[in-house]
């Protein structure tokens, strides 16, 4: 898999500006202060709330103003914009009582959704995601052979058209997210190269977009994975760690660094899939031999278990329950390599933690002392004494997660400016 590069969500940092004015406001209604105010204090506030409020899923005002800094009154007011604007919505407080006047909590509003697809080699999946970070609707349409760009985008508008009535009924669609397994150009949203799904220059954002109607942009599905996870999942909070994917189109990955993913000069970066494991290896999509994702592969433990794909549950339930020495040589085996590509990762980039997700973890799963005691070993000391394995915890729904914030960046960046684009078409 290749990364792409694209705006960083993960490293997205909104700063405070403190408004002019104690309240922040001035006069006038809500609606239109926001709709025409140039004030780039206020707008940014407005972004900064809403982007905690979605990322949190919910946060109370006094939550909100201790870890923005802004005094209440300015608190109350903002969050009353963005309920005019329908973006949040308020509850009464839960949770342990307060001394004095209850705060309410304030939740992202569940009908701003983006779409969202993720093609892969036997199925297209689409999904409709609310603000929050919560999958609504999810629905795989599995393909007899490996879709051609325009056959997936042909997909994923007809299963998009017959949800419309829905859609138009019940939410507001920001755009729509594609997380693609390849190099994307993020500017235009082109596949330059998806060599598991044989893409070469596929504009596939564009004839989305002309086919539904709706803002489109594409990216790396990795990248989409390691910053949906580094908000919503196992690496909440975390400013430092390696996420690896693996996945039927191969293995890609993400390094967040600082809280910040990397992207290198031109958004390539994190490309562990491809890192050198075995001096007489197999010949790999990228030209080269001995790759990670050569040695490394869902579809051997598939055939070793007798296994015709299904969800990794299933290969995991398979995995772990089975007592044959072949099954269990090949978990090691694989295993074995993954650690020489994460060796390396450790050492150059010190993580705090290195989260696994599709069959990576379920590999890990079946013999978790083995990557353990093998990552311990052969890294160096220092950094290997820090690190933590983990396994990503957000599921099948994970590129859905990723794809729906790539949908989501520009509202979060300027909600009232960007509601006020989609608006005017």
């Amino acid at each position: 898999m290749f990364p792409s590069a694209r705006y960083s969500l993960a490293s997205k940092r909104i700063d405070i500006l403190k408004p002019k004015k104690q309240d922040g406001l001035g006069s006038g209604s809500v609606m239109s202060n926001t709709a025409n105010d140039p004030d780039p204090a206020r707008r940014n506030n407005l972004a900064l709330l809403l982007s905690m409020v979605h990322h949190r899923k919910v946060l109370s005002r006094v939550q909100l103003a201790k870890q923005t800094g802004l005094n209440r009154s300015t608190i109350s007011t903002l969050i009353a914009q963005l309920v005019a604007l329908d973006l949040v919505h308020e509850t009464a407080p839960s949770g342990a009582t307060q001394v004095g006047r209850p705060s309410p909590d304030v939740h992202p509003s569940e009908s701003i959704a983006a779409l969202t697809i993720n093609p892969e080699i036997d199925a297209i999946t689409i999904g409709l995601v609310s603000l929050g970070g919560n999958v609504i609707k999810k629905i795989r349409y599995e393909t007899e052979r490996i879709p051609s760009a325009q056959e997936a985008v042909s997909i994923a508008a007809a299963v998009i058209a017959g949800m419309r009535s829905e859609l138009d009924a019940n939410y507001r669609i920001v755009g729509v997210g594609i997380a693609v397994p390849g190099l994307v150009t993020p500017a235009d949203g082109v596949v330059q190269h998806a060599p598991h799904l044989g893409w070469r220059n596929e504009p596939v954002a564009g004839m989305l977009a002309a086919s539904t109607g709706y803002p489109t942009q594409a990216a790396n599905d990795a990248s989409l994975g390691a910053e949906a996870e580094s908000i919503f999942g196992a690496g909440a909070e975390l400013r430092n760690l390696i996420y690896l994917n693996g996945g039927a189109s191969g293995i890609g990955g993400g390094i967040i660094a600082d809280g910040k993913l990397l992207s290198g000069i031109s958004g390539y970066a994190g490309e562990l899939g491809h890192t050198f494991v075995r001096t007489d290896g197999s010949p790999c999509y990228c030209g080269a031999r001995g790759c990670l994702e050569t040695e490394v592969q869902q579809s051997r433990l598939l055939e070793l278990l007798g296994l015709n794909g299904g969800e990794l549950g299933q290969l995991e339930e398979a995995l772990i329950a089975a007592e044959r020495p072949d099954a269990q040589a090949e978990v090691e085996r694989q295993l074995g390599y993954l650690s020489i590509a994460l060796r390396n990762a450790v050492n150059i980039f010190n993580p705090g933690v290195i989260l696994l997700d599709g069959f990576l973890s379920v590999l890990y799963a079946a013999a978790p002392a083995v990557l353990d005691s093998l990552l311990s070993s052969q890294s160096m000391s220092e950094p290997a004494g820090q690190v933590r394995v983990l396994r990503a915890t957000l599921g099948s729904d994970l590129m859905l997660i990723g794809a729906a914030e790539l949908a989501f960046a520009p509202l979060l960046m300027d909600p009232v400016g960007f509601l006020n684009s989609l608006a005017k078409g």
